[in-house]
């Protein structure tokens, strides 16, 4: 099994002496993991950091076997803000999110639009409300629709509701259930938001499932106190 495709590096780890197993998130191929032989060499090893876009080549004797990729840098994106908290943690989070949630090699185009979409956009002042955003797509796209839209009709007088789903009481910003931008943006309502994505994200797919949940991505709520 020979290919090469772009790709995101999600997660990667020591394997042997010189060698690590990587894990990435590929535009025509979904979420696949191999081995880099070379992984921990200074060369290597200074561009394989989280989030980064790499173009890789893949070998495989056959499908059911652990591959071999040939890696190389294309776009930095993590060491960029290696003195930035908020978009460290958010770039951890998402990668890890996605390490866990996506099945293994099953294409994802929309997931993975998305992501790069955000990627290419971090640098901007309302980040973290596309961060915001693009959680609950990511929820939709991997098969829950929250159907916020069904709460838009209640005349809500405050920016923050009280609602139910499934038998699940979440506060929402109002700007969520009407997806668009806030007029006005505080601390309060960005911890709100990512409270009501996190919790989504772990009752849905989390905790029915015994899964650890990053703990970067608490992390990050943490900064909007």
């Amino acid at each position: 099994m020979n290919w090469e495709d772009e790709c995101y590096l999600l997660s990667k780890r020591k394997f042997r002496e010189n060698a690590s197993i990587i894990d990435v998130f590929t535009k025509n191929k979904g979420k696949v993991s191999g081995i880099v032989y070379g992984g921990n060499s200074r060369k290597i090893k200074n561009y394989l950091q989280i989030s980064n876009k790499l173009h890789i080549i893949h070998n495989a004797k056959n499908e059911n076997r652990l591959g071999y990729f040939k890696t190389e840098l294309v776009k930095p994106v993590s060491p960029l803000y290696f003195n930035d908290k908020e978009r460290s943690s958010a770039l951890l989070s998402l990668s890890s999110i996605l390490n866990i949630l996506l099945p293994d090699s099953q294409p994802n185009e929309n997931i993975y639009k998305s992501f790069e979409e955000f990627l290419n956009s971090i640098n901007l002042e309302n980040w973290i409300i596309l961060f915001i955003f693009l959680e609950l797509n990511l929820i939709k796209n991997l098969g829950y629709d929250t159907n916020l839209e069904n709460f838009k009709d209640n005349n809500f007088q405050n920016d923050i509701q009280k609602i139910q789903i499934d038998n699940f009481n979440y506060e929402v910003p109002k700007f969520l259930i009407e997806k668009k931008f806030p007029e006005k943006l505080s601390n309060i309502l960005i911890k709100k938001s990512l409270y009501f994505t996190r919790n989504i994200i772990q009752n849905k797919f989390f905790f029915p499932n015994n899964l650890h949940f990053p703990k970067s991505r608490i992390l990050l709520e943490s900064y909007y106190n």
